[in-house]
């Protein structure tokens, strides 16, 4: 689930295989709508999906002219990040 407070996107629960798939276009959706802050304090687990979703949010922030930043990524998330090498595509809020 997805919630947008602001220009703060709220993302809950788990972003995994299971989910991310109808999780996508939610999130896109409200980066495309002016969504500045994406914030994965209250996900419960994450898979490498998590981070096809981050970087799929921050590529559609830069389609618009814009960047996004992320907050509160679970521990798990930036070891994958960092495992993929992609870790220089979130840049932390």
């Amino acid at each position: 689930m997805a919630r947008l407070e602001g220009n703060r996107l709220y993302i809950e629960g788990p972003v995994d295989i299971g989910n991310v798939a109808t999780l996508l276009p939610e999130v896109t959706a409200h980066v495309q709508s002016g969504a500045e802050v994406i914030d994965f304090g209250a996900v419960t687990n994450v898979d490498s999906s998590a981070i096809a979703l981050a970087v799929a949010a921050a590529r559609e922030a830069r389609a618009t002219g814009r960047t996004i930043t992320f907050a509160n990524l679970p521990p798990a998330m930036t070891k994958l990040a960092h495992l993929y090498q992609v870790s220089e595509l979130l840049p932390i809020h």
